[in-house]
């Protein structure tokens, strides 16, 4: 419904901050603190919420990566944060360890349908609330590693020539096949459709663009 531009990547910002907020702030709790597992995600994302707001809802986070480099660490001085390396496909926690299970453009990179089956049912698993994010196939940008619309929707092969012809990608020019087949795998976007499926037990809703859905958003149904 509107423009996309840095101001709007914002205001879509803002629009999920608020929302995670209200699902801080109305969850029944099982403790004193509530316990988030962020997948994929960083300490720079839940500042934007405020440290001030966390603490004062008692909220506790473990940001858990791929590898210890994804982490970037940073002071937590008021040991809100605790980061772990870990495969979101098949984690070590028992069941509902935590009260929200939060993923912010993760689940495209996770690899094939087996492994976007797996991941959904972690974090369906690890908490009675949660909250996925990612952008929708069906928008005609694809913001990971194209400059140009509509290339995405492409067949796979030619995707992986055009990234090694002209210089299509973020980055680029591919040097190398090896580097084109990389980038071309590194993330598969989802539709609505495939959200509905990986989460049945959710309400997926649209972040919107010129009336197009820009990214697509799972909460379970019970924390409307």
């Amino acid at each position: 419904m509107i423009p996309l531009t840095r101001k709007n990547s914002n205001y879509f910002r803002t629009r999920r901050d608020d929302k995670i907020r209200s699902l801080i702030i109305n969850l029944k709790r099982k403790n004193e603190y509530l316990k988030i597992i962020d997948i994929g995600g960083s300490m720079s994302y839940w500042k934007r919420l405020g440290i001030d707001f966390l603490i004062e809802n008692h909220v506790k986070i473990d940001i858990l990566n791929w590898i210890d480099e994804e982490l970037h660490r940073d002071v937590d001085e008021h040991e809100i944060f605790n980061f772990i390396v870990g495969d979101a496909r098949k984690t070590e926690f028992s069941d509902m360890s935590y009260d929200i299970c939060h993923s912010n453009s993760v689940i495209e990179h996770v690899g094939l349908w087996r492994d976007f089956e797996a991941f959904a049912h972690e974090t369906r698993r690890l908490a009675p609330c949660y909250y996925i994010q990612t952008p929708n196939f069906w928008f005609p940008i694809e913001p990971h590693f194209w400059r140009f619309p509509i290339v995405h929707w492409l067949p796979r092969p030619m995707r992986i020539r055009l990234f090694q012809w002209l210089p299509l990608a973020t980055s680029g020019r591919a040097p190398d096949y090896r580097t084109a087949c990389n980038w071309t795998d590194g993330a598969r976007l989802l539709n609505r459709a495939q959200m509905r499926c990986l989460y049945p037990d959710a309400v997926v809703s649209s972040e919107r663009v010129l009336l197009l859905a820009k990214s697509l958003i799972a909460i379970r149904r019970d924390t409307q």
